[in-house]
């Protein structure tokens, strides 16, 4: 039977709907191609292609005397070259002068980057060697500690160009805001509400203590993380990453789960033959948050949105998170 399920870090419901995925003419709508080769001429990300970028703003080398934007690196950081977000950004505002409440705009000011993930031309982070996805979430912590003056830091990866990637070389984005975005001030205000009702309690220590004692979701564990189905999934085979011991700031020192993130991409690749498209995301405690735990959410992109979720922002999953958390244990 369908059941409606509620997200406690965001309060937004699914419809976890399996009968769905059977239904006439829909097929599962969940088989993944293989990846293909990337063309070495047309990767900008590629080693020796650093002049097809801005000029780098950070990189990672063995070489202590190697020079910026020249080949020898294993991470790099660049501008976007098409930001969403500027430093020196300006508005023009002459229409929303007079009705501000109706037409309000403001500068993007900010940073948008792109860090390289890796020299090798692969499209996704599970065909990688796990000691690169260490190296590469360090430099995504020193970035985001690099604009610990922003009000929120959102850093997110897209994988393969029906997951949203413009570029297929794997790489991730960083967006340095001067605002905290909806979702993520909904996030902070569940839990601070919840550590007020709970005498100081945290919201996703309590939600993963539960989920170890349960079991049903968990995929895997380690001495730094945790990874699991949410309860709540709003797709199919949908996982988050939580630290064992709850952290509010993911770009703080200590445990990052790097090694169980690239475990998790490598599962659900196997699940699947090939490494899904998929978009991941690291939640992080914005400005004005007192409580708070950090989270990586990876959400494959298996199924297309439509109507309800567009329309109404409540998503059907045709897997439940118990199902999926069971295949990718046994994988």
């Amino acid at each position: 039977m369908p059941e409606i399920r509620i997200d406690a870090l965001t309060g937004l419901r699914t419809i976890v709907a399996p009968d769905r995925a059977t239904r006439g003419g829909s097929g599962t709508g969940l088989e993944v191609s293989p990846v293909p080769a990337l063309a070495a001429a047309d990767d900008p990300f590629r080693e020796g292609h650093e002049h097809q970028t801005p000029p780098e703003l950070h990189a990672v080398s063995s070489d202590p005397h190697r020079l910026p934007d020249t080949p020898g690196w294993s991470v790099r950081v660049v501008p976007n070259r098409y930001p969403a977000l500027r430093p020196d950004a300006a508005s023009d505002a002459s229409e929303a002068s007079a009705r501000p409440d109706l037409f309000g705009a403001v500068p993007a000011t900010g940073a948008h980057e792109v860090l390289i993930t890796a020299p090798d031309p692969v499209m996704t982070l599970a065909e990688l060697p796990a000691e690169q996805v260490v190296t590469a979430v360090e430099v995504w912590r020193q970035r985001m500690r690099t604009h610990a003056d922003a009000a929120y830091v959102h850093l997110h990866v897209n994988e393969r160009p029906e997951g949203g990637a413009s570029r297929e070389h794997t790489h991730a984005q960083l967006y340095a805001m001067d605002f905290v975005p909806a979702l993520v001030a909904r996030e902070r205000e569940r839990f601070g509400a919840y550590a007020t009702q709970t005498m100081g309690s945290n919201l996703l220590g309590d939600l993963l203590q539960e989920e170890v004692r349960m079991r049903d979701r968990i995929v895997a564990i380690d001495d730094e993380a945790v990874l699991l189905a949410p309860y709540a999934s709003r797709a199919p085979y949908q996982l988050m990453l939580v630290p064992r011991v709850p952290r509010m700031r993911f770009e703080d020192e200590g445990p990052s789960g790097a090694r169980l993130l690239h475990e998790g991409l490598s599962r659900l690749a196997r699940r699947f033959g090939a490494p899904p498209p998929l978009t991941l995301w690291v939640r992080t405690a914005p400005r004005g948050a007192e409580h708070f735990c950090w989270h990586v959410d990876v959400l494959p992109r298996l199924t297309p949105l439509a109507g309800l979720e567009l329309g109404t922002g409540v998503h059907i999953t045709t897997v439940s998170p118990e199902l999926a958390a069971a295949e990718l244990r046994a994988v």
